[in-house]
């Protein structure tokens, strides 16, 4: 009787550990995931300056856009920081994509702007960098996907049975996904009359 008791409490343990250890993976694999959208948001934070440098030179006239572009940056910068240091923080989550939705918005301004300046247009360094800037969106982009399929994972397994009896007794609390912060006037498709 008392092997079979045993042999209980050894496959239960091991049981309770194949899902601790279920978790703390999926929990690393959403935490890695955002440590990829960090890569490629330090690339872009790096990327704007340069950027606003160039233009200014062309677009003396437009200062209060390119100090709006730098303020953005730099909050962008902080809130990324903010959500590096505890990756799936609802609150950081919220305020990194609030400040990724501001920065977008002052640089499609400025990028607007600079379509009034044919000397800008046609400079091969703001060329380069538009170019490079828009090679990461679509590198930042993928790696949203892949944070929030990571967190999807995790959010999942946390709260299916029995693994939320073992997530909320070890810590495993939600994750956040990186949600767009767009304005309902900008989800609306654009209109293209000739």
């Amino acid at each position: 009787m008392g092997w079979v008791f045993l042999g209980i409490v050894v496959i239960a343990a091991v049981w309770a550990i194949a899902i601790y250890n279920g978790l703390v993976t999926l929990r690393n694999r959403f935490k890695n995931a955002f440590a990829q959208i960090d890569v490629q948001l330090k690339r872009r934070y790096d990327l704007i300056p340069n950027l606003v440098e160039t233009a200014k030179g062309y677009m003396k006239h437009e200062r209060e856009t390119l100090e709006a572009v730098i303020k953005a940056r730099n909050t962008a910068v902080a809130a990324a920081q903010a959500a590096l240091a505890n990756p799936g923080n609802p609150a950081a989550m919220r305020e990194l994509g609030q400040a990724e939705g501001a920065l977008s918005g002052v640089l499609g301004r400025m990028f607007a702007l600079a379509e009034a300046y044919p000397d800008l247009k046609a400079n091969q360094n703001m060329l380069s960098l538009q170019e490079e800037l828009t090679s990461t969106e679509n590198k930042v982009a993928f790696s949203r996907q892949a944070y929030n399929d990571s967190v999807m994972e995790y959010n999942t397994r946390r709260e299916s049975f029995p693994e939320n009896i073992f997530a909320g007794a070890f810590g495993f609390g939600p994750a956040e996904l990186l949600a767009a912060t767009e304005s309902p006037e900008e989800r609306k498709a654009p209109k293209v009359a000739f």
